[in-house]
């Protein structure tokens, strides 16, 4: 299979996600109307773990957790409760693609903590693009400030923990297969939840309180959990196929997706302030993608040219 026939479905794959990722969303927000934040996020734990013991089986992939990889793997189930508590909480109240649009800082945080904690080389232009992205997410802030308070601000804790979270993935993919990450990093994620819940349920926290779904919300807890299998397994043989540079500008459709799933669903549309933050976000984070796919090619260039004879 030659470069352009790989690309194909990975592009294909890519799309898919985009198209399943905010189908998370669209049942998180039909849950969280009955069902305490906590629970659908251990449901959704539960659920992923669970549809990924097929798989496994039949990819005949170790279920054995490297024990080297335990603690990069707890870790990041932890991020991955923090990420999506965060995000489900907000949600429950807010339109899809204002909170998704505010979490599309992800990018941003990730290049600053390269930057300034694990000493990764970035340039003062993409610096400046994640400062104008910053920017842009206020715009969608502030308008939602007004009208849903403090949990406005829930998605920036889902974008930092899920930048966090991409950096350990990135070790931890090192050390075990993408298959099996996902695996444990579901069913130690449930696990993590289960102290959560039950001093929650003591305290009498209503969104940490643990209550079993019922009917048609248990329905939509499972769907969370189906719709986050399918969409991590799908940019998972994205990455597979094509490089992640061509993939990551195909990464915006899922606001554009989010959007149409909360106006057919929901009535929810975004204004014109949170547009105009969206396109602010939006362009940031091209331009910071065209910059390192520059920069990637260049460096790719100079490794190529033969030293010059002395």
């Amino acid at each position: 299979m030659d470069r352009a026939d790989r690309i194909l479905p990975g592009v294909a794959l890519m799309i898919a996600f985009c198209i399943c990722a905010p189908l998370i969303d669209v049942a998180s927000k039909l849950a969280a109307q009955r069902v305490p934040v906590g629970v659908i996020v251990l449901g959704r734990g539960l659920v992923q773990a669970a549809l990924m013991v097929p798989v496994l089986l039949l990819m005949r992939l170790p279920f054995a957790l490297p024990r080297r990889a335990a603690r990069l793997a707890a870790l990041r189930a932890l991020l991955l409760v923090l990420s999506t508590y965060c995000f489900v909480a907000a949600v429950r109240v807010m339109p899809i693609a204002d909170a998704l649009a505010i979490a599309f800082v992800e990018p941003f945080i990730i290049l600053i903590v390269g930057r300034f904690f694990l000493d990764e080389q970035v340039g003062a232009r993409r610096l400046a693009a994640c400062v104008v992205g910053f920017v842009g997410s206020l715009l969608v802030i502030q308008p939602s400030f007004a009208a849903f308070g403090p949990v406005a601000v829930f998605p920036l804790g889902t974008a930092l923990a899920f930048a966090l979270y991409m950096h350990v993935t990135r070790q931890l993919s090192r050390q075990i297969h993408p298959v099996p990450m996902q695996f444990h990093t579901a069913w130690l994620a449930a696990l993590l939840c289960l102290p959560l819940l039950g001093a929650g349920t003591l305290a009498g926290i209503a969104s940490i309180t643990f209550q079993m779904p019922q009917g048609l919300f248990l329905l939509w807890v499972f769907c969370v959990g189906l719709a986050s299998a399918v969409s991590h397994m799908a940019i998972t043989y994205a990455l597979n196929f094509a490089p992640s540079s061509t993939l990551a500008p195909l990464h915006y459709l899922e606001i554009v997706t989010a959007t149409l799933l909360g106006y057919l669903i929901f009535d929810d549309f975004p204004d014109l302030m949170t547009w105009s933050g969206i396109a602010v976000i939006v362009a940031s984070g091209l331009y910071i993608i065209f910059r390192e796919r520059r920069l990637s090619g260049h460096a790719r260039l100079a490794s190529r040219t033969p030293p010059a004879a002395h």
